[in-house]
């Protein structure tokens, strides 16, 4: 179609048409050029395994992981991208202990890259009586999503278990056993899939977080053998300093990294967070 079109006389004729076939034919450019490298995912070409968790904070960190990810998903549809979720574990109050999401779009990791680590909220709790302040975190790893050829899943090293489906307070919402989890033998590695409804489609989405995980487990391994001092801690139990604030009494962000704030918290919660990731993109 596109070559249909460089050949079309009429079109060559119109500058602003010949504009937008040059953009076209380099973002094409930039994709095969990606998808000619070996070596990590293409950052630019490739899906993103997104995970938030709760972290310390009971009930009031599980529903800041709900907020981050409302923000973070509201950014993404304003970015036009796709994303579906993978895996959620969710509490009765409608805070969030885990979630799991797919993120496809033209950079999305180099945009979304630097969210990775610790979150720290600093608010009173809608059921706090005293006017208290309470602090919580839920940590954040974003992760390009791997490839088959990326990393080889031997059908001997992986165990399938399937279960139905709980809903908020461990309820089950399904009959069928659409839910799937897979244990990888040799690193003792379990990831899951559940909201589907399809169990072939759980089954290909949790071997896809599977192959992330263990792609970036092997990418993290390599970093520390070649320069330990220039080690990135994404999405392990290692991420122990917190990158950002935010203190919802002050109605101000920080992030520690590059020491810097913005206020209007609550338009950032949804989703507004371009002066950020453009801070961020600087680092």
């Amino acid at each position: 179609m596109l070559q249909k079109q460089l050949s079309d006389p009429e079109i060559l004729k119109d500058p602003q048409k010949i504009k937008e076939l040059s953009i076209k034919l380099g973002l094409i450019e930039k994709e095969l050029k990606s998808a000619g490298k070996s070596g990590p995912p293409s950052s630019d070409s490739q899906k993103v395994i997104m995970e938030i968790r709760a972290g310390a904070g009971g009930e009031e960190a599980a529903l800041f992981a709900a907020k981050l990810f409302h923000m973070y998903s509201a950014f993404v549809k304003r970015m036009g991208w796709g994303f579906v979720v993978l895996d959620s574990s969710r509490t009765s109050l409608g805070g969030i202990k885990e979630i799991i999401f797919e993120i496809g779009g033209l950079g999305a990791y180099e945009k979304l890259k630097n969210e990775s680590g610790v979150h720290r909220v600093q608010r009173i709790p809608e059921t706090e009586k005293t006017g208290r302040i309470h602090t919580s975190t839920a940590s954040v790893a974003v992760l390009p999503e791997a490839q088959e050829e990326d990393v080889e899943v031997r059908p001997q090293d992986i165990k399938f278990e399937f279960f139905r489906v709980s809903g908020p307070g461990g309820q089950n919402v399904n009959k069928v056993e659409t839910g799937v989890r897979i244990t990888h033998l040799p690193t003792g590695l379990v990831v899951a899939s559940q909201e589907s409804r399809s169990q072939q489609q759980n089954r290909e989405r949790a071997l896809t977080v599977l192959r992330t995980k263990l792609f970036e487990a092997k990418r993290r391994a390599e970093e520390e053998k070649l320069a330990k001092e220039r080690r990135q801690q994404i999405g392990t139990a290692e991420r122990v300093e917190k990158i950002r604030t935010y203190s919802f009494p002050q109605d101000r962000i920080t992030d520690h990294r590059i020491k810097e704030s913005w206020h209007d918290i609550h338009s950032i919660m949804e989703g507004n967070i371009d002066a950020i990731v453009t801070a961020l993109a600087k680092i």
